[in-house]
């Protein structure tokens, strides 16, 4: 995607600025906000249908992340800054 291609998505601000940040969440591929990413939108991303199972649980880890925070599990609740190219691996366990 072209720098003018994301600025008509609204993926930069006003001074040209990146205002997400692309990750990949099992072989989706998203752009957030930047900061950090919760627990629950990462499973929302991973499983779509995530409503129809209310009572499952999941597992994440993730790789490719900033240097605070390189690689590493993210627990049910969580959060955790994302950074350029993060990759989340997100498994439904079973029910809780």
């Amino acid at each position: 995607m072209s720098l003018d291609e994301n600025r008509g998505n609204g993926d930069y601000g006003p001074s040209g600025g990146r205002n997400t940040v692309p990750i990949t969440v099992n072989t989706t591929d998203s752009n957030e906000p930047k900061g950090k990413i919760t627990y629950s939108r990462v499973v929302e991303i991973g499983y779509p249908d995530v409503a129809t199972y209310p009572n499952a649980t999941y597992s994440i880890v993730y790789e490719r992340g900033p240097k605070a925070n390189p690689e590493g599990t993210l627990s049910k609740g969580g959060s955790v800054v994302i950074g350029e190219g993060m990759r989340f691996r997100v498994k439904r366990t079973g029910e809780s």
